[in-house]
Formats: structure tokens, C-alpha cells, sequence
């Protein structure tokens, strides 16, 4: 069953789920980033590699204050070369949770934030919660609406409303995309994905991010069936040939 959107109590400390903490990373963000990843996740990517993030309670529960505990000790160095993101499973599954995580890193650690997010649920925040964060790391699987549905298991519509949201508010957008031969490498789409997010007019970036199979023992282990045990990772040929799709637009990719 899919899991569901995850709201404060009325009474005690806002709390969350939690799945694991990263230090030191380099491809979430500017600079380097100290990684909250949040646990639970309502899509079921074909090629996901933290299946084990997908189920909500089966994360370490914390509340915002034991969070912002195991941040504090690097919010020194992060302030100068880098800052916060929170990435999942899906962060806005826990609107709550992780908007007082980001908000409390910026006001009282003076951090710059990241919100990694397939913007699927992000019809359940206002405006006003995205004061918090600095730059929406955008992930959007395929631009073909039944692709994006036989690859996610969700309706793609959802994402494109908060992309152009976000361009309406003029928040700053790194647009991620996952390479899989076979899936998401199709001429036609990534030049409609191109012409789109161009049109938007706040994507700084396109990250492509070539499909991997790191995770692929994690679904052996917790019994799921991977479908793409035989789907070749894609070459640096077919890498470069789109990354130039979208830097035909006019846009930077790395």
C-alpha cells in the first residue's frame, strides 16, 4: 500500500522518519552538502536503488531538535562551502518534518538548503513553505506521460504543475534525470523535456545521471522483483548525446 502523507501532531515536538545522514556530499547541491535522507517514498522507480527507503516506519524516528543535533557540529564549514539537503525516499511525504528542518537549519545554523523532491505531493504545501529552501533539486523521470507512469507507478502531471510553481516563484531549479537505455532514452521526449524546462526560465542546471545498478541486491534482499537486471548502463556516447539535447536549449548540464 502506498504510503501517505505524514502531518505533525497537535501535541509534543514535531518528529519524522528518518532513513540516513550523508557527510560530505558533492552531487546534491552546491558545494558540500550534508544529506538528511528522509524515509518513505510513494513512487516505485524501476531503477530505484534505496527500495529499503520506501516503507515510512521502517525509518529511525527523530524529532526536528535530534536532527538539527547531528547537523550542528558541521553547520560551521557548511556555512561557508556548502549547506543542508534533504533528499528521500520523498521528503514531502513529511511536510511537517522537513519544513521545520529546513526552516530552523537556515534561521539558526544560517545554512543554504536544498529540497531533492519528485514534487509529486507538492500540492500539500503553500507558498510560504517554500521560503525555507534555496534551490529545488527537480527530479523528473521521463516527459512522456505513460512512460513516466509504467517507470514510477504515478502520474507524471503532478511533478509538471510544481515545476511551473516553482518557475512562478522564480525558486532556483536543478533539474535531475536518470538515463536508462531502453526507458528514458528516447530522442523525441528528452527534446520535449529540453524545450520544457527551458521555457521555465529558473533551471540553472540539468544533472543527467546515468542509470546505475548499485542497488540492484537491495530489492534481492527484500524479496522484490528487479526488472532490469539485463538493461545495459549507458554509455558515455549516448550520455553526451543528451546532455547536448538539452544544451541545444541553451541550458548547462553536467
Amino acid at each position: 500500500m502506498s504510503e501517505r502523507i505524514v502531518h505533525a501532531s497537535a501535541t509534543g515536538p514535531v518528529a519524522g522518519f528518518v532513513h540516513s545522514f550523508e557527510t560530505g556530499a558533492a552531487v546534491d547541491g552546491p558545494g558540500m552538502r550534508f544529506v538528511l535522507f528522509t524515509q518513505g517514498c510513494q513512487f516505485r522507480c524501476l531503477y530505484c536503488h534505496n527500495p529499503d527507503t520506501w516503507k515510512l516506519r521502517h525509518g529511525r524516528q527523530m524529532s526536528v531538535d535530534e536532527v538539527l543535533a547531528e547537523i550542528r557540529p558541521y553547520a560551521g564549514f557548511l556555512k561557508i562551502a556548502g549547506g543542508l539537503t534533504v533528499s528521500g525516499g520523498e521528503p514531502l511525504l513529511q511536510p511537517d518534518f522537513v519544513g521545520a528542518v529546513l526552516s530552523r537549519a537556515k534561521a539558526e545554523l544560517g545554512l543554504h538548503t536544498a529540497l531533492d523532491t519528485q514534487g509529486f505531493l507538492a500540492g500539500h504545501i503553500d507558498d510560504a513553505w517554500l521560503e525555507a529552501v534555496d534551490l529545488v533539486l527537480l527530479d523528473i523521470k521521463h516527459f512522456d506521460a505513460d512512460a513516466y507512469q509504467r517507470l514510477t507507478g504515478q502520474p507524471l502531471q503532478p511533478t509538471l504543475d510544481f515545476a511551473e510553481r516553482l518557475a512562478r516563484l522564480k525558486k532556483p531549479v536543478w533539474l535531475r534525470y536518470v538515463l536508462v537505455p531502453g526507458l528514458s532514452d528516447d530522442v523525441a521526449s528528452i527534446d520535449g523535456l529540453a524545450d520544457y524546462a527551458a521555457g521555465l526560465g529558473n533551471v540553472e542546471r540539468v544533472t543527467v545521471l546515468p542509470f546505475h545498478k548499485l542497488g540492484e541486491h537491495k530489492w534481492r534482499e527484500l524479496g522484490l522483483d528487479y526488472q532490469l537486471g539485463d538493461t545495459p548502463i549507458p554509455d558515455a556516447a549516448l550520455c553526451e548525446r543528451v546532455r547536448e539535447q538539452f544544451r541545444a536549449r541553451g541550458l548547462t548540464t553536467v
